[in-house]
């Protein structure tokens, strides 16, 4: 069996004590079935970046590791990666920027993983590469000799191309990803858009027959793998929990009133800003239920030192006081907004006890957090699940209740809808979503990823672009 080397931005040791959650679950469990290597960024950065990566070893898994230097972390990380492609391939184009050093910085940052990576890398290994931020990584590799299949998933939206051609260097990156040998989404709709622009550089001739892009006589497989949960490790997860500590608390604090919760990083792509409004919204349209429900937001700060991310944070919190000042009385605390994080089973810990899940991104790939909260629920006495159209989990989770992330009007109804929906309800939605997230378990998204990649293969000759 082939060794599978996982490559992405950002990797995840694990810790003593420490419960993995989402992708990390995954990767973990593909890895370990196949002696794997995972390799990326550690989240540190120095004044002068270590020529060579870290080794270490644990459960089977071989952890390679390296560090950013500042110029790095400025112009690839947030710079490229995250002020140009992170809102242009979720439709922010308002927050859109684009400068030449820093996709300068981006194509040298995959040189360099490529350069570090490739000593390591075994003959017959499986190169599963991960996200945005190495969409050049197959090219470089192929570059420099390395005929390894090579896969990238990618977790993030796949925009329209009428939005993509905003980067003036587009074109090269469909060029760097037709490296690979497959390409996965996380949804139909990505994977279109992704066709939809190849078809606009290369012409209708490029796409053949079982999703495949043809080119210069090499053919690259498209495919739509939805990352899940396990659903069974959540529910356990969920139950254990219940007597920490911290979940004890918290349901104590609730003081018998029901509970809606929401858990994202905080980012402008969560809708955060136009949830809390729907919630205001609620309480103002609804007062038989204000002192009845507490709204529970875990935001933990991201990328805080990129401007639009205080900005948020600031509205969030002008928004909450204003809320809790209009709404709260002497035993009740209308929002309660918490800019950290917390264990992994602590979370689903929390979301087993709430009556509500809110999960309403502006746009998002996959969210996960939809599928964890259904996952975390007693199947005798289930929440409900509010789930954004604009999430790429509403494709599969079509039992939940649909909102528009910018009609506070139609969420705040969603909200009184939730609250007051019966038992029987209730557990139809809820049986219904478990048995797609059972179907589409993150076992089955790894499983049939490496499949497909082992299945395919081949060294990929330099693409020519036609002028458009």
């Amino acid at each position: 069996m082939s060794r599978l080397v996982a490559v992405s931005n950002r990797i995840s040791v694990p810790k003593r004590g420490a419960v993995p959650g989402g992708l990390a679950v995954g990767l973990l469990a593909a890895m370990q079935a196949r002696r794997g290597m995972w390799f990326g960024w550690d989240g540190e950065t120095a004044e002068v970046a270590s020529p060579e990566p870290s080794i270490a070893r644990k459960d089977g898994v071989t952890f390679a590791s390296i560090d950013f230097d500042q110029a790095e972390y400025k112009d690839f990380y947030l710079g490229f990666c995250n002020g140009t492609l992170w809102p242009l391939f979720h439709y922010f184009i308002d927050g859109f920027k684009y400068n030449d050093t820093q996709y300068e910085a981006y194509q040298r940052m995959n040189q360099r993983y490529a350069r570090e990576l490739l000593p390591l890398l075994e003959p017959d290994d499986l190169i599963w590469v991960h996200d945005y931020h190495l969409f050049p990584l197959a090219q470089r590799l192929r570059e420099a000799g390395a005929k390894q299949p090579m896969g990238l998933f990618l977790h993030i939206p796949f925009p329209n191309v009428e939005v993509l051609r905003v980067l003036p260097v587009y074109a090269e990156l469909l060029q760097a990803m037709l490296a690979y040998d497959v390409l996965g989404f996380q949804t139909d709709a990505d994977r279109d858009a992704f066709r939809g622009a190849v078809a606009s550089v290369w012409g209708q001739q490029a796409l053949t027959p079982g999703n495949t892009v043809t080119l210069g006589g090499r053919r690259v497989v498209t495919g739509v793998y939805p990352i899940g949960v396990d659903v069974e490790a959540i529910q356990r997860e969920a139950i254990d929990s219940q007597g920490t500590d911290a979940v004890k608390r918290m349901i104590a604090g609730l003081l018998g009133r029901r509970l809606m919760i929401g858990v994202d990083r905080l980012d402008y792509s969560k809708g955060l800003v136009e949830r809390f409004k729907a919630y205001e919204r609620f309480l103002e349209t609804h007062p038989e239920n204000q002192n009845r429900v507490s709204f529970l937001q875990i935001a933990p700060l991201s990328r805080a030192d990129v401007r639009a991310y205080a900005e948020i944070r600031r509205e969030l919190e002008q928004t909450t006081g204003r809320t809790n000042g209009r709404f709260a009385d002497t035993d009740w605390t209308p929002i309660r907004y918490l800019n950290r994080n917390f264990p992994h089973d602590v979370l689903m810990g929390f979301m087993r006890a709430a009556l509500i899940g809110i999960v309403t991104p502006v746009r998002d790939g996959m969210n996960l957090v939809a599928k964890e909260f259904i996952a975390a629920q007693d199947p005798a006495d289930p929440g409900v699940l509010i789930l954004s159209t604009m999430a790429g989990a509403a494709r599969e989770m079509t039992s939940a209740l649909m909102v528009n992330p910018y009609d506070s009007r139609g969420m705040a109804h969603a909200i009184q809808q939730a609250f007051n929906m019966p038992l029987s309800e209730r557990r139809d939605r809820h049986q219904a979503m478990i048995e797609v997230l059972e179907r589409n378990s993150i076992s089955a998204w790894h499983t049939s990823f490496v499949d497909t990649l082992e299945s395919v293969g081949g060294r990929a000759p330099q693409l020519k672009l036609k002028a458009g």
